[in-house]
Parts: C-alpha cells; sequence; structure tokens
C-alpha cells in the first residue's frame, strides 16, 4: 500500500509537471495570428488586478493564459495603437468592478489608442454608471434598445456592527489617534460620525466632479446640467439616454457588428475578426525587447502583514524585502518604481518594509506610482519616495493609526457558561486578554502605544516631505484625500499613472533606453492554488472560493471583519472602511 501511494504521489507530480512545462511553453511561444483588420475586445468587468497571471493549466480549464494586470494592459493597448492589423477596440460595458483611478488610467490609454486615428466602440445591454465612466471615452456607444442605462450620483454605505456586539455582549476596547480615523467606528458606532461624513463627503464629491466633468463632454454640455439629470432621476429608459446624448445610437448586437463592418469597409456577409484582450497581451509580451538597462516594477498590491504571504495580492513584509533585495543586488535595474495600491495594515510590518526601502533608495531612484487606493500603511512605505505620483481619483493619505481588543468575558459567561480564572506573577503576565476587561493602566498602555506609533508616521512624512510636525498634523487626523487634493497638500507630488512614474525614474537614472521588469514575476494561478491548498488545507479554500463567489459583498466585509478581530491588540495602519458607493 505504502509503495503504491508514493508511487502514484510520484506519477501524479510528474503528470502536473509536465502539463506546466507544456503549457508554459505555449504560453511563451504563443502560436497567435493576428488577422488583417482585427478588433481587439476588452471586457471592462473583469477584475483588472496590478499584477499580471499565468495560468498553466488554461488548456485544461475554462480560463486564459496570461492575464494582464493593469501595467502589462496599458502596454498591450499601446502597442495594439501601432499595429497595422488591429483596426480598432470593442469595450464590452456592462458592468466594473474596478477603482476609479484604474479606469482613470485606461480611460487615457483609450483615449491614446483613438489619437492613432483607430475607433473604439462600447456596447452593452446594459450600461452601469461606473463602466460608462470608461465607456464614454469610445468615438461611439451604443445600447441595447431594451436596455437599461444608469445615471444616478454616488451614494456611500458602511455597515455597523454595534448593535450586534451589543447582543452578543461583546465589548469592543479600542484606541485610536486622528478624528477622522474611522476604521474603528463600525464597532464603536451606530452611524458616521461627522468627521467621516466630511471626509467621504468630500472625497465622494471629487469623484463625481470627475465623473460628470467626462459625461458632459461627451454629451456636449455642462457639468450643471449633468448634475441636474441625475438629481432629476431624468434617465431611467434606453430612450432618456438617447435623448440626452449619453449614447449614440440603440442597436441590437448584429446592428453594432454591421456598423463596424462599415468602418472597416467590410461587406455585410463579410465576418469580423474579433481578438481577446487577454490572447493579445500573451502576444504582446513576445514582442518586447531585451535591453541592458532595467526599471524594476515592484507591485505592493493588498493589506499589509507581518511575515509570509498566505493570499494572494497581500504585502506581506518578509515577502516583499525577498523582492527588494532582489532589486537592490541586480546592478542592471538603475531604478524602481513601487506600484502602490494598499489601504494599509500592519504598523510593524509598514515600518519594516519601509526601511528596507530605504536602503534601496542609497543605492537606486525610487519613485511611487498610487492606484486606487495608497492609504494609511500605504502611504507610510511610499512617503520617503524621491517621488510621488497619483491619479487625481486616488484616495490618499489617512495618517493615523488604531487598534482594538474584543472583551468576550460576559459572553462567554452569559451565552455558554464558560469563566475564567487566572494566576501570574507580574501584573501584565496575561496582557493583552480577551478573557476580562482591561484595567485603566493597560488602557493607558494601548493608547500610548497608539499615540507613539501616530507621532512616528508624523514624522516619517513630516522628514519625506519637509514639513514641519504642525503642518502634517494639520492634514493627517486619518483624513482619507483624492490624489488631486493630495496635490495641493504636499502629499504627492503630481498628478498620472504609471507611465509618468517611468518617465520620472528614467530621468533621475539618466536612461532613455530601457526595459521594465516585474517584482515578483507574473503569479501562477495554478501554483497559487497548490500553495493555498497546502497552507488552508482543501476543504477550507474550497468552502472559502465558494463563499467568496457567491456571497462577493458580503464576504468582502467578514474578510474586513476577520482582519480587525485578528489584530489582537497591535497597532494598524489602516484606512477606515471603503464605503460602498453604489457606484459598479
Amino acid at each position: 500500500m505504502l509503495a503504491i501511494i508514493v508511487t502514484s504521489v510520484v506519477v501524479f507530480l510528474i503528470i502536473i509537471g509536465l502539463i506546466v512545462s507544456a503549457t508554459q511553453s505555449v504560453t511563451e511561444s504563443p502560436t497567435t495570428v493576428i488577422k488583417e483588420n482585427t478588433i481587439l475586445t476588452i471586457d471592462v468587468n473583469r477584475v483588472i488586478a496590478e499584477c499580471s497571471e499565468n495560468n498553466s493549466i488554461a488548456a485544461f480549464s475554462d480560463g486564459d493564459a496570461f492575464v494582464p494586470g493593469l501595467y502589462d494592459m496599458m502596454q498591450t493597448i499601446q502597442y495594439a495603437a501601432t499595429d497595422k492589423q488591429v483596426k480598432g477596440i470593442l469595450l464590452k460595458v456592462s458592468g466594473s468592478p474596478n477603482g476609479w483611478a484604474t479606469q482613470q488610467q485606461l480611460r487615457k490609454a483609450l483615449y491614446d489608442f483613438k489619437a492613432k486615428g483607430k475607433f473604439v466602440v462600447a456596447y452593452a445591454e446594459s450600461i452601469t454608471q461606473k463602466s460608462y465612466y470608461l465607456a464614454n471615452v469610445s468615438n461611439k456607444v451604443f445600447l441595447n434598445p431594451a436596455g437599461s442605462f444608469e445615471l444616478k450620483g454616488l451614494a456611500s454605505q458602511i455597515p455597523f456592527f454595534k448593535g450586534t456586539l451589543d447582543m452578543l455582549e461583546v465589548k469592543p476596547e479600542i484606541f485610536y489617534a486622528g478624528k477622522f480615523k474611522s476604521a474603528t467606528e463600525p464597532f464603536r458606532e451606530q452611524q458616521m460620525s461627522e468627521p467621516n461624513k466630511i471626509q467621504i463627503r468630500e472625497y465622494q464629491n471629487d469623484l463625481w466632479a470627475d465623473f460628470i466633468t467626462q459625461v458632459a463632454a461627451k454629451t456636449g454640455t455642462d457639468t450643471e446640467t449633468v448634475h441636474q439629470w441625475a438629481t432629476a432621476g431624468s434617465v431611467q429608459f434606453p430612450n432618456d439616454a438617447l435623448q440626452y446624448k449619453l449614447v449614440d445610437g440603440l442597436l441590437y448586437w448584429d446592428e453594432v457588428e454591421q456598423y463596424m463592418r462599415t468602418l472597416l469597409g467590410k461587406k455585410e456577409e463579410d465576418k469580423l475578426n474579433y481578438q481577446d484582450v487577454n490572447e493579445y497581451a500573451a502576444y504582446v509580451k513576445t514582442k518586447k525587447n531585451i535591453k541592458e538597462n532595467k526599471i524594476a516594477l515592484l507591485y505592493a498590491e493588498g493589506n499589509i502583514v507581518d511575515g509570509e504571504a498566505t493570499e494572494e495580492r497581500q504585502i506581506a513584509s518578509e515577502t516583499i524585502i525577498k523582492e527588494i533585495r532582489k532589486i537592490k543586488k541586480n546592478d542592471k535595474i538603475k531604478a524602481v518604481v513601487i506600484r502602490v495600491n494598499s489601504g494599509g495594515g500592519s504598523a510593524l510590518a509598514s515600518e519594516v518594509i519601509l526601511r528596507e526601502l530605504q536602503l534601496l533608495k542609497e543605492k537606486k531612484p525610487i519613485i511611487i506610482s498610487m492606484g486606487d487606493v495608497a492609504a494609511s500603511g500605504g502611504y507610510y512605505i511610499a512617503c520617503q519616495a524621491d517621488s510621488i505620483f497619483a491619479m487625481p481619483n486616488t484616495l490618499t493619505g489617512s495618517i493615523g493609526v488604531f487598534t482594538m481588543l474584543f472583551n468576550t468575558q460576559t459572553l462567554l459567561k452569559n451565552k455558554l457558561g464558560i469563566t475564567f480564572d487566572a494566576v501570574k506573577n507580574t501584573p501584565y503576565a496575561d496582557f493583552p486578554s480577551g478573557t476580562r476587561p482591561l484595567t485603566t493602566t493597560e488602557a493607558q498602555r494601548m493608547q500610548a502605544s497608539v499615540d507613539t506609533i501616530y507621532a512616528l508616521f508624523k514624522r516619517r512624512v513630516a522628514t519625506a516631505r519637509n514639513m514641519s510636525l504642525d503642518a502634517v498634523d494639520s492634514i493627517a487626523q486619518g483624513r482619507v484625500w483624492t490624489g488631486a487634493d493630495a496635490v495641493k497638500i504636499n502629499l504627492v507630488d503630481g498628478l498620472g499613472g504609471l507611465d509618468r512614474a517611468f518617465a520620472s525614474a528614467a530621468k533621475k537614472a539618466g536612461i532613455t533606453d530601457y526595459q521594465v521588469v516585474s517584482f515578483p514575476e507574473p503569479v501562477d494561478e495554478f501554483a497559487a492554488m497548490l500553495r493555498r491548498f497546502k497552507s488552508a488545507g482543501g476543504s477550507q479554500m474550497i468552502a472559502k472560493a465558494w463563499v467568496e463567489k457567491e456571497f462577493q459583498t458580503s464576504y468582502q466585509w467578514m474578510s474586513k471583519i476577520q482582519q480587525l478581530i485578528s489584530m489582537n491588540g497591535s497597532v494598524q495602519m489602516m484606512m477606515p472602511f471603503q464605503p460602498n458607493m453604489n457606484e459598479k
């Protein structure tokens, strides 16, 4: 039996190895042929992460061998603009799960594509408000005659759990610095505090102002008129969208295809050549030239945690430090662009990462490119770079810290009959504890710890941004700012995306011809699945995947709650709960 088991495992591993090797060879040398008059298709409803992904078993599953991240997506669109075989782009705009800053970067890439004399057509059976933000950069936007169109404004909503905790008789013990640091509000309040409403209202208005500016440009009207349409609920039916010139036509899919045939000079019976952007991106990657000088693109995406990464899209201190040290030792790398897309996390991990970046900065220039979010710990690890760039719709700042404990003593006693007793030889031997309330002295120690880290945060920013501590404190307090506002208050050096960050990095390094190399390299979906299977256990991983798929919004909230509960009194540099802005 032992021999059979061992043999089976070995054979299984060999088969998997052969599959991976064979598929990787296909991925690295794709047989994709780009036909004449190709139309590139981009499904806006797909999540566009920062880092690209490989799928070594794509041939055996329902997936793509290569899924481009944001940078590779932009490079793909840029390459398509000069590819004589590609004549246009079709955007499928039924919805968009991507952030506002990501959408801004894609808008820029599509605008540059159009500038080359090529067409962009957007179509959907139903167009959501957020997907329309990207769609209206198109030459033409078409909507199904029986479809729907959203123009309704932004509404931010946050769930509060204090009532639940009261019913369970769980008492949160919360310590924070900064009146805008509202990450703990869902556990200590039943509604938003006034400072939190102020900051949400401010950045929500900034996002809306940008949105209606783009809509006004599309419709040939002014922003006040667009705002009035939303206020009055004027757009209810497809004909309303057509009347206000929000769309260029109400067409069925076959009519959209006929329109694109006209653009290409084709006959009605001619077949259109569609090419999915993921497949085309894999083809484009093979066309890149090897250059002597390199600029590293280091991805810092996800929650900031201590130790090794246990999930994809996570900034784990030990994991990212390994990548930073690889970059530092590579003499061919002349500069570094760090793509930060994070709402923060562990204060200790943020400090450990910042220290390693300080050492890297002594060797090479560091430029920060902010994604959808670069706040709290995300801003902490970014603040001491040579230059920082953000998109106007980036959310950043949130300079503040907090910590939290949950006292379950009453819950366990009244609901389960469990009590605790202890013998200790020093006053703080069982501190912190979730089975008894904190003493006055212990609470003072917790607040002192938070205040100390907050003071350190402000000093880091003051030194890096050449500001006084009072000036930093006036824009800190945990407040979240948009990228556009962050430039005005000196938290960011300028507005721009990855393209501007690379231009700045090349200038500081004194190079003009370079190749971008990614750290870490694109993750392999199958290898990542095996790692998760090993670390989490098969049944747990499957259950988690099912819950995440079936209950997406609830899962996001529960993951955030779990993260906060598991901190066990450790100090956090974490952005507040990001409200659901009803924006899909």
